[in-house]
């Protein structure tokens, strides 16, 4: 039996040759012509050495170059392992190191710190986009010359296509290694249920291709679908409203700090796509943020939960069921999930319906493990079942709630706290735009419960408003929980997929 995630492009290029697959800028490129691109890049690797199983890394910002090499490397039976924009020289070198890459594919702008990692590495580079002679092969450049490849390599199922950096919440990342049959089962469970993609579908791409959220939920469903991409190469408010207007979008995919963004480009801009409904992951959503949006942009949010570890999608809110605001649905096709006892080590011990526990999964979605950690994958992997790190309880009718990150939880006075209860409480608040509750060292009760605030543009942060928002807390919250600490920040730190990085705000706060 063979699979291939090439076919996902492949198969839309014979179906919808001539229907746009990517509008980026003044640019459209239909499905036809980035199929051809994407063997013509096969071809520039394969004459350079790279085959089945070897291993390319790509360094690429939201370009149509970034869906030509990921095809490209997949046509071969290769392995592509996407890199994070931002990451600096040595993180990335480690990634090339771990991954075993023997070619880094790297956008001019990011050639500074890519050429850095790749070096010492021992790693050969091909750039993309306009630059100054770099002394490196331009692979774009190459294979507008180059005879593309026939078509893809045959692959097993159980084959790596990808693997995935989990940004390193202990220690260096781990790479999450996911099968051709791992996205694939995702990409076409998901494309029926929740995302529901047609072929007159216009996806709002703004998520990072390098993150499992754009790249497999958007781009590789969005292609599954033969519906079209608008491609946005970094996010904010007010253009990506006026994007979606002008490419008349139909569905958004986005973290909540992104639908945030967009309610504050919309209270300044009366215009609105013509959405017909959006998609929320990464973190948590407040209620309030999704509430003001489905009545700014009469559309529907489903929210929805995933990890690079599960090819990405776990469960979602779905047309089929009641949406429930506050959870993150039902479980994706062919998916089971549990609550287990948290605290049990070495065994899973599930609970019943409606008890706080460690979400654990199973199902075609689970990676093949963490590549190069036998140890770590062990430590996850157990009586079948994958341990998400994530704590949450399931109702009796199968919806699936996120309490919070096992590591993020508070311990206060020998209580515990859970930041996303208290985060969803503080966002009604009037003068809270944004918030994030982390727990900061104290002396008396081990941790404190502090809420680190971005006020809203008419408030003026201070001393008062801080008193403010901890008595209104303190008539909501249970005395164990409400945050003693208001700390006001104008932005937060965020991670790849736009997540609040807490334990930097930990960090800065405790110093």
């Amino acid at each position: 039996m063979s699979l291939s995630i090439a076919a996902i492009l492949a198969e839309s290029a014979a179906r919808r040759p001539d229907h746009p697959a990517i509008v980026y800028g003044k640019e459209r490129v239909p499905y036809r012509e980035l199929w051809e691109r994407a063997r013509q890049y096969a071809a520039v690797l394969r004459d350079r050495g790279i085959g089945p199983g070897d291993t390319v890394a790509l360094l690429l910002p939201n370009a149509p170059h970034f869906p030509m090499a990921y095809f490209g490397v997949l046509a071969l039976g290769g392995v592509v392992v996407p890199v994070h924009a931002l990451l600096r020289a040595d993180e990335i070198a480690y990634v090339l190191r771990d991954s075993g890459a023997k070619a880094l594919v790297c956008a001019a702008p990011l050639m500074s710190e890519g050429v850095k990692a790749a070096e010492p590495a021992g790693v050969s580079v091909f750039t993309v986009m306009e630059s100054d002679d770099t002394g490196f092969p331009r692979i774009d450049v190459l294979a507008e010359r180059a005879v593309p490849v026939d078509r893809a390599v045959p692959c097993d199922p159980d084959d790596i296509a990808v693997v995935l950096y989990t940004s390193g919440t202990t220690g260096r990342p781990k790479g999450a290694m996911l099968t051709q049959l791992n996205i694939m089962m995702n990409v076409d469970t998901t494309m029926l249920s929740p995302f529901d993609f047609r072929a007159d579908d216009v996806l709002f791409g703004c998520l990072p291709l390098f993150h499992t959220f754009g790249q497999i939920c958007g781009m590789n469903t969005c292609f599954r679908a033969g519906a079209t991409m608008v491609l946005m190469p970094r996010f904010d408010g007010p253009h990506a409203l006026d994007l979606m207007v002008a490419h008349r979008c139909t569905v958004f995919m986005g973290v909540p700090t992104m639908y945030i963004a967009l309610l504050d480009a919309a209270a300044k801009d009366p215009r609105r796509p013509r959405l017909d409904r959006a998609f929320s992951g990464g973190s948590s959503l407040p209620v309030r943020v999704l509430e003001e949006f489905q009545e700014t942009f009469g559309c529907r949010i489903y929210e929805g939960y995933g990890l690079t570890e599960t090819s990405p999608v776990v469960a979602y809110n779905q047309k089929a069921w009641p949406c429930r605001p506050g959870t993150v649905g039902r479980p994706i096709w062919g998916v089971d999930v549990e609550i287990a006892r948290a605290e049990v080590e070495g065994r899973i011990e599930l609970l019943p319906a409606g008890e706080l526990g460690e979400i654990v999964i199973r199902g075609h979605n689970v990676m093949a493990g963490y590549l190069n950690r036998p140890e770590a994958t062990a430590e996850v992997m157990v009586d079948g079942w994958f341990r998400s790190g994530d704590l949450g309880l399931k109702d009796a009718e199968g919806y699936l709630s996120i309490v919070d990150r096992k590591k993020d939880m508070v311990l206060r006075g020998g209580y515990n706290v859970y930041p996303r209860e208290l985060e969803d409480v503080l966002m009604r608040h009037p003068a809270v735009a944004h918030v994030a509750v982390v727990g900061v060292p104290d002396d008396v009760h081990g941790e404190e419960v502090c809420a680190v605030v971005v006020a809203r543009p008419d408030v003026v942060p201070g001393v008062a408003l801080a008193q403010d928002i901890v008595a209104w807390s303190k008539e909501r919250l249970a005395a164990y929980k409400y945050p003693r600490l208001v700390e006001f920040v104008d932005a937060f730190p965020l991670g790849p997929s736009g997540k609040v990085l807490k334990r930097e705000l930990v960090t800065r706060l405790s110093h």
